[in-house]
């Protein structure tokens, strides 16, 4: 399911015009960017949370080459799925 037909399944079933549901959803993903930007988790109960993790430098391989590469230090979102969704999705 891609972003428009999330978006068309969300206005079906909230009854908001696919205008309303598109400004919604726009609206939450932009949230829950701006709180993992601030380092803020987010979280839904039962469904799971969003975070920002912390990975550490490393080096690597260049595939083609062989030689080592650093890989400098970066934060990394992540979710982790809430109980009732691991539920829903093996059942």
């Amino acid at each position: 399911m891609n972003k428009s037909e999330f978006i068309q399944a969300m206005a079906e079933k909230s009854g908001l015009s696919v205008k309303d549901a598109t400004a919604a959803l726009n609206a939450t993903l932009e949230t829950i960017q701006e709180s993992l930007r601030k380092g803020e988790p987010v979280s839904f109960v039962g469904f799971g949370t969003f975070e920002v993790k912390e990975r550490a430098a490393r080096t690597g391989r260049n595939p083609r080459t062989k030689q080592p590469v650093e890989i400098p230090a970066s934060k990394v979102p992540s979710f982790k799925a809430g109980k009732s969704l691991k539920e829903a999705v093996n059942h």
